[in-house]
């Protein structure tokens, strides 16, 4: 972060996730049209474990925010784009955000308005300068992995941190679009989060904290026009659920390398 930085620093929450083993929870969708949006009922539910990651994530009022991503970020299926979560989100909070994302986009694959992760990293102006970066998804690159996936995003990532080495990183991981959630998806997320955790950036993992489970599935996800993307309520659902994720790993205690591990 930025150490010469005088501006107050407020604490953003971040669930810090782990491997998505607590995927298994996110089953059939058989159970029908379900309950109305529920930020406590998703929290019964969901279940968070912890990676290696570093300590509490702080960042000024009114931070300069790039939001990176696929179709979700874009706000597909939303009533205007605009009204998708990464806009939603960023208002909410109070950022400075650019919201850059492409639809189709992944690590190893091409997108329908610009090209793959990597290449649109590299094309990333400098001087965007933000305090904080969340990089999101994606369920693009499950037809494609896992052949050169952990290098495409070795690569990317490198990118990223060379280019803007003062911000703060947050992975947010690929969400579901349909239940229950694919296996491709399910190690999509597990290598990201364990990449992520070996570079010391935060990591949030929808599929652990099972954001989208048989309960609200329909209420989030628009199956019909939408194309299995989330519906406008559905990107203010996930608006939510993200500040309440960056809220909590604001909450982290700092931890010491001294220190001995506790019990549960």
């Amino acid at each position: 972060m930025r150490a010469s930085d005088p501006t107050p620093r407020r604490r953003l929450p971040v669930t810090v996730l782990a491997v998505a083993l607590a995927i298994l929870a996110v089953s059939l969708i058989s159970a029908g049209r379900g309950a109305p949006l529920s930020m406590e009922a998703a929290d019964e539910d969901a279940s968070a474990a912890t990676t290696g990651a570093p300590g509490p994530l702080a960042i000024p009022d009114g931070a300069r925010v790039l939001v990176f991503g696929d179709s979700w970020v874009y706000g597909s299926a939303a009533h205007v784009p605009t009204q998708g979560f990464a806009y939603v989100v960023s208002e909410s909070l109070g950022w400075a955000a650019t919201v850059d994302g492409v639809r189709g986009s992944g690590y190893l694959k091409d997108g329908i308005d610009g090209p793959d992760y990597g290449t649109r990293i590299a094309a990333l102006e400098p001087s965007l300068d933000p305090d904080m970066i969340i990089v999101e998804g994606s369920i693009n690159d499950r037809r494609l992995y896992p052949d050169g996936y952990t290098d495409a995003v070795t690569a990317a990532w490198d990118t990223l941190a060379a280019t803007f080495p003062d911000a703060a990183v947050v992975i947010l991981g690929p969400a579901p679009q349909i239940l229950p959630v694919e296996a491709a998806t399910a190690a999509i997320d597990a290598d990201l989060a364990g990449l992520a955790a070996a570079r010391g950036w935060w990591y949030i993992s929808p599929l652990a904290e099972a954001w989208i489970r048989p309960a609200n599935y329909f209420e989030v996800i628009d199956t019909g026009a939408g194309n299995d993307h989330p519906s406008t309520a559905g990107h203010a659902y996930l608006a939510e659920r993200l500040a309440a994720s960056l809220d909590a790993l604001s909450e982290l205690p700092e931890v010491s390398a001294e220190a001995p591990l506790g019990g549960w």
